[in-house]
């Protein structure tokens, strides 16, 4: 799997193209109204319960308009906060402050939502059962959307098309004989993990012993995913997903499955509330 490194110069550049969007042609002809130099300290609250992330998006938003605004971080990244609780203070020129006031609370609000989200997957399901994202993402926005996977505890599915096999319904639907495709994924390996997802019990039975490394199960009962666990134990890693949500987690935790993967903690998430408060 591809590392995701969250260095200092990806933020940045992240950062960069979000005030580009925000601000091309003319700047903030609103905020250009205000008179230059009037210096204020700001706090940024949260407005829900949840996991803060992204304050350091936040911080070189405010480094990128005006290098002396003094942005001072109150709670550690990926910490469990509080409604009403300070995440961080900005002191500096209010025009410029309010001008990435959004950019910044954008980064800040999308990455806590996804984060808070995959924590209340992990706090249904305990320590047996793994929660991961998967491609499901919003374009461009993939690295920054599974490190906030990672700050709420989930674990990263593969990052792109090169990382791992995942022969899925759609490549099985292409072929008569979807154990040659397997067979092909296993004789290139090079390395890399083989997953295979299957729709049915009889389909896993009918590849079960071919040295792949992951069996995953979509879309079904946890009647038929309790039966699947106990036919994959000591063979394979498992995984569940497809319908998966708040309600049905603990259950499907329960059938032994190893993994479960969910896009709607990417694709869907509701962004954690925040504001800028003088």
């Amino acid at each position: 799997m591809s590392k995701i490194k969250l260095s200092k110069n990806f933020i940045k550049s992240a950062c960069k193209l979000a005030l580009n969007e925000d601000l091309y042609p003319s700047g903030d002809i609103t905020s250009n109204l205000l008179n230059n130099h009037e210096i204020a300290k700001v706090k940024m609250i949260c407005n829900q319960k949840g996991i803060v992330g992204g304050l350091e998006f936040a911080k070189q938003t405010f480094d990128l308009i005006d290098k002396k605004i003094k942005f001072k971080i109150k709670k550690k990244e990926g910490s469990k906060i509080n409604k009403k609780v300070v995440v961080a203070t900005i002191e500096g020129d209010l025009k410029n402050i309010l001008t990435g006031e959004r950019v910044a609370l954008n980064f800040v609000s999308h990455i806590s939502g996804i984060a808070t989200k995959t924590n209340e997957f992990l706090k249904k399901v305990g320590k047996k059962t793994k929660i991961c994202c998967t491609r499901k993402t919003i374009p461009n926005l993939r690295v920054i959307q599974k490190y906030a996977v990672k700050l709420g505890g989930g674990i990263n599915h593969r990052f792109n098309l090169s990382d791992e096999f995942l022969i899925k319904d759609n490549h099985i639907a292409s072929s008569k004989n979807f154990e040659k495709i397997i067979k092909k994924a296993i004789k290139n390996k090079k390395g890399r993990k083989i997953t295979v997802e299957v729709d049915t019990l009889k389909q896993f039975r009918k590849i079960k012993g071919l040295k792949f490394d992951t069996v995953l199960f979509d879309n079904m009962s946890v009647k038929n995913l309790k039966a699947g666990v106990k036919l994959a134990r000591n063979i394979y890693e498992t995984e569940a997903s497809g319908g998966v949500s708040l309600k049905n987690i603990k259950k499907i935790a329960d059938t032994g499955i190893d993994r479960v993967s969910i896009g709607e903690i990417t694709h869907s998430v509701r962004a954690l509330d925040f504001k800028l408060e003088i």
